[in-house]
């Protein structure tokens, strides 16, 4: 057998053996899965892969010198309680040197404050460019990633800076540094930092990226599209990359077995401990663990939340329902947000799915009471009120709300976020008289919609 036979061979066994020690991750106590039932074994199932599909891209189809931007989630790898108004992008890059996003989109008069376009299609609702050092969360599957200065966030652009042209088109320039005179679109790709690396002393504080990623976030799924852009790297003469070779195989096969190993063990982990999904447990954070029909205090993006988008306000929790019971939830919002959205999901973070069901809402999907406060109503059934969120038949599901602010206002103006349980019998007499109620002809209408917004959302040509 050749050198490079047996070199193969033994990078394939080592894919193999971490693969099986992502399954063990399904169903064995010590890796802290959600609880055995037949339908959480199944969708574990379905979740690990998730990570298989999208390890498969990043492990063998990442080059920072050839970018192309790929789904990070997506309607076929849901995991870490994800938007399910959001498309969620990445590419690779290399910091130290320079790239020229492009893109096009429709009307887009709404990212300045305006009124969004009477008629036509849209941009989306809000969309965010961040570009950071480090790896994506997870892919160490160890919590310690968390600590503060593991990753670095070097620049962001979001929808309220983001300088468009009339026909709807639009350049960002990354780059360690903004040239002289250059007045475009810029985010840059290099940070100094004020203190060392807390693991890798080898790592400067010259942080460069090595990866832009980021949000596209609909409101109105019937009119807003997603917006296609590409990303080159400055000086890029179209040269191929180098034939593929067995050392390369070697890796990427190595690294495509860590990568989907590590990401189930990290994010059980993690719901686990820090979230306190379970019960409080040494390790999970006081006013940020998950309660029981109930809220966290709402919470900006950091570490200690798994990351995150950088412009959101977060707070969670789970709800726990039996078939005869319901949660209230009320939404106080102080001052308006760029977006406004809340989720459910299983207890791997796969959100509800949601293209033929509604897990979700935001602000356009949602009925806003006449004292100004938003009220969702989750339960196993319909109950038919517009502001219904599914639990497609889960006794246990996470609750993520999300509000999205270019310019974080002070706490004190926060929204605020809170539920009550009571018995599916008795919703109407806990909502007040204003509440809108559907029909099942408009509950399916609204399910159309999705439907036809999620098919041309992720298609693939």
């Amino acid at each position: 057998m050749s050198e490079a036979k047996e070199s193969l061979h033994r990078a394939w066994d080592e894919m193999l053996a971490a693969l099986g020690e992502a399954r063990e991750a399904i169903d064995q106590p010590e890796w802290m899965p959600p609880p055995g039932s037949d339908r959480n074994l199944a969708e574990g199932y379905r979740y690990l892969m998730g990570f298989v599909h999208a390890g498969v891209e990043r492990a063998f189809h990442s080059d920072p010198l050839r970018p192309r931007f790929r789904n990070a989630l997506s309607d076929i790898t849901r995991g870490t309680i994800d938007n399910a108004d959001a498309i969620y992008f990445y590419a690779p890059i290399d910091g130290r040197e320079s790239y020229r996003l492009r893109g096009e989109m429709g009307d887009a008069r709404h990212w300045r404050g305006a009124e969004p376009a009477a008629t036509g299609r849209r941009a989306p609702h809000y969309m965010i460019f961040e570009v950071s050092q480090g790896s994506m969360a997870g892919d160490s599957g160890d919590l310690s990633e968390l600590r503060p200065g593991m990753k670095t966030q070097t620049g962001m652009i979001d929808s309220g800076a983001i300088e468009v042209d009339e026909d709807g088109s639009f350049e960002i320039l990354l780059a360690p540094q903004r040239p002289d005179g250059y007045e475009g679109n810029f985010v840059s790709t290099l940070k100094i930092v004020d203190r060392p690396h807390p693991v890798d002393p080898s790592i400067g504080r010259e942080r460069y990226a090595t990866l832009v990623s980021g949000r596209q976030i609909f409101n109105d799924w019937a009119r807003e599209d997603p917006v296609h852009f590409e990303i080159e790297r400055l000086g890029d003469d179209g040269t191929p990359p180098e034939p593929y070779a067995p050392d390369r195989a070697a890796r990427d096969l190595r690294d495509f077995g860590r990568i989907v190993r590590n990401q189930v063990r990290f994010w059980n982990a993690f719901w686990t401990i820090p979230m306190g999904t379970y019960g409080i447990r040494e390790g999970s954070i006081p006013g940020v663990a998950f309660p029981r029909n109930a809220f966290n205090r709402v919470n900006s993006a950091s570490a200690a939340t798994g990351g995150g988008m950088a412009t959101n306000l977060y707070a969670g929790g789970v709800a726990e329902l039996a078939p005869d019971e319901a949660l209230i939830v009320e939404n106080r919002i102080r001052v308006p947000p760029s977006y406004v959205g809340f989720q459910l999901s299983n207890l791997w973070g796969e959100s509800i799915e949601y293209a033929h069901r509604v897990g979700s809402r935001n602000g356009h999907q949602s009925h806003v009471d006449d004292d100004g406060v938003i009220r969702f109503v989750i339960a196993h059934e319909d109950p038919g009120i517009q502001n219904w969120l599914d639990t497609s038949g889960h006794r246990e599901v996470f609750m993520a709300p999300r509000w999205a602010y270019s310019r974080t206002p002070d706490p004190e103006d926060w929204p605020t976020i809170s539920a009550r349980k009571v018995e599916f019998a008795e919703i109407r007499e806990h909502l007040p008289a204003d509440t809108k109620t559907f029909t099942p002809d408009e509950r399916r209408q609204e399910i159309a919609i999705r439907r036809r917004h999620v098919a041309k959302r992720f298609r693939s040509f």
